[in-house]
């Protein structure tokens, strides 16, 4: 199978804007986003999908792969399925251009569930990890994920779910980490699909594969990266650094 890693770049991010190109120890989120997908050398083809010239320039002056969007998009999924459509690969992955500290274990793991007779059957596939800190499983900025016994998503939410009502049990939350593997066709049809009710409410783009029926299956990977959404996360990821 071919396998590309295309990076979403939005240069007007809400909470934090410009953040793509803030200075992480010498270089800027989005080059190190790249370098680090780049450097696991599981993909045929690396790039960055940007809406800027600012961005842009920052990647291809560093020796990397930039694509311009040709339109406006809701989000970061749509932005790469534009870029997709041009693309010779079996698989897509979508990282984040917020995570600096992208690792090769937990993407070789994604790959993973498209391989065998049970590889077949996935479409999407994402990431997530145990999340334990209670300010964190609280905080809206972490969006959470509950799963069926198979590790297949059954929700998506800011807010903390499961909901602890039995005091009697620990349940376990796990983080959504925005690192998504598509089949390329799946990837090109979700583009086809409008924006759904619970997907406008939470603000989270893969709860519109579930409104329309497509299993999403989660594997869980240790990442303990920094996703930097916010000027304090950017502290974080110094110190991590």
């Amino acid at each position: 199978m071919k396998k590309a890693a295309l990076i979403p770049a939005r240069y007007g991010a809400t909470r934090f804007p410009g953040k793509l190109l803030a200075d992480l120890g010498g270089k800027s989120v989005i080059l190190r986003t790249y370098e680090a997908a780049l450097n696991t050398g599981l993909f045929d083809e690396v790039a960055v999908v940007c809406d800027s010239d600012l961005i842009y320039n920052e990647i291809v002056n560093n020796g990397g792969k930039a694509i311009m969007s040709l339109k406006e998009h809701e989000c970061g999924t749509d932005r790469i399925a534009e870029a997709a459509l041009q693309l010779d690969a079996d698989i897509v992955v979508n990282v984040q251009g917020d995570e600096p500290f992208t690792k090769r274990e937990p993407l070789e793991k994604l790959l993973q569930v498209f391989e065998g007779e049970e590889g077949k059957k996935v479409q999407v596939a994402s990431l997530m990890q145990v999340l334990s800190d209670e300010e964190s499983i609280k905080d809206p900025n972490y969006v959470k994920v509950a799963v069926d016994l198979k590790f297949n998503a059954l929700f998506f939410s800011r807010s903390p779910i499961p909901y602890p009502r039995n005091k009697a049990i620990d349940p376990v939350y796990y983080e959504h980490i925005g690192v998504y593997a598509f089949r390329k066709q799946t990837l090109l049809d979700f583009t086809k699909l409008p924006v759904s009710p619970l997907e406008d409410a939470e603000k989270v783009e893969c709860l519109r594969y579930l409104e329309n029926g497509i299993p999403m299956k989660m594997v869980v990977t240790d990442y303990m990266g920094v996703e930097i959404d916010t000027p304090e996360d950017l502290e974080k990821a110094l110190k991590l650094l």
